[in-house]
C-alpha cells in the first residue's frame, strides 16, 4: 500500500545474468522486499529476449556481458518488440562507450555491480515510477550526446497535453518526481500518472527515452534548460 492508501501490484522483473550466484542473490534481494516478483531468468542473450516475450515483465535487469548476443543487442531487440518495457543495465563496465551504447539501445538506466542492494531495489522502484536512475550530471552528458545530430521528423500532431509537456520538461532537467510535483503543485501520484500517459503516447518505457524523444523532435533545448541544483 502506498502513501495514498492504494494497493499496488508487485513489480514484475526478468533477470538476465550469466553468473548463477549473482542472479540468485539478486533475485533473493528483490523478492525479499515484498515489492518485486522475478517472473523469469536468463543466462544468455537469446534467452533474455525469449523470457521477455514469454512473461512481458515491467522491467528487465540485464548484464552487458551476456553470452550469445550481448546485453546491448538483447536490449535493442527487447525494446523493438516491447517498447513499453523498461530495461536497466547492471554491469561491471563503467566506460562511456558501454553507457552510451546501452542507453542508445533503449535502456532506462545504468548501474554498476558494486551498487548496494537497497540501491538496486530503489532503482527498480524508481524506474517503475518514471524516475531516472542516472546521476543528473551523467544524465546531462548522456542526453547531450545522444540528442545530437539531425532532428527526427515531428509527428503530424503533438500527442501530449500542455501539462504533460510541463512534466516532461521538468523531467528533462533531471528533477525527481517529488520536486516536479512541488513545482507544479500537484501530488507525486499525479506526476506518475502524467509520466505513464507520456510513456504510453510516445510508445516508450522510461523517462530517459521520453526525454530523448522530446529533444530529438525539438520540443526542448537541452542547453537552455536550467539544470537541477
Amino acid at each position: 500500500m502506498n502513501e495514498q492508501g492504494e494497493v499496488r501490484q508487485p513489480i514484475r522483473v526478468v533477470l538476465a545474468e550469466d553468473h548463477t550466484l549473482v542472479r540468485q542473490g539478486t533475485r533473493r534481494l528483490l523478492e525479499d522486499s515484498g515489492r518485486v516478483v522475478v517472473v523469469g531468468e536468463a543466462w544468455e542473450g537469446e534467452q533474455a529476449v525469449a523470457a521477455v516475450d514469454r512473461h512481458e515483465p515491467d522491467i528487465v535487469i540485464v548484464d552487458i556481458g551476456l553470452p550469445g548476443i550481448n546485453g546491448i543487442e538483447a536490449t535493442r531487440r527487447i525494446k523493438a518488440s516491447h517498447p513499453q518495457i523498461s530495461v536497466i543495465g547492471l554491469t561491471v563496465h563503467d566506460e562511456d562507450q558501454y553507457v552510451f551504447a546501452l542507453l542508445e539501445a533503449g535502456a532506462a538506466g545504468y548501474l554498476l555491480k558494486d551498487v548496494e542492494g537497497q540501491d538496486l531495489l530503489r532503482a527498480v522502484e524508481a524506474v517503475h515510477a518514471g524516475e531516472s536512475v542516472l546521476h543528473p550530471s551523467i544524465t546531462h552528458k548522456v542526453l547531450t550526446r545522444l540528442s545530437r545530430g539531425a532532428p527526427e521528423p515531428a509527428a503530424p500532431t503533438d500527442p501530449l497535453t500542455d501539462r504533460e509537456h510541463d512534466v516532461l520538461e521538468l523531467a528533462t532537467q533531471g528533477l525527481p518526481n517529488k520536486e516536479i510535483a512541488a513545482r507544479l503543485e500537484v501530488s507525486i501520484r499525479t506526476v506518475e500518472t502524467h509520466l505513464s500517459r507520456v510513456f504510453a503516447k510516445l510508445e516508450v518505457g522510461s523517462r530517459t527515452e521520453a526525454v530523448l524523444y522530446g529533444l530529438r523532435r525539438g520540443w526542448f533545448d537541452l542547453e537552455t534548460l536550467e539544470p537541477p541544483p
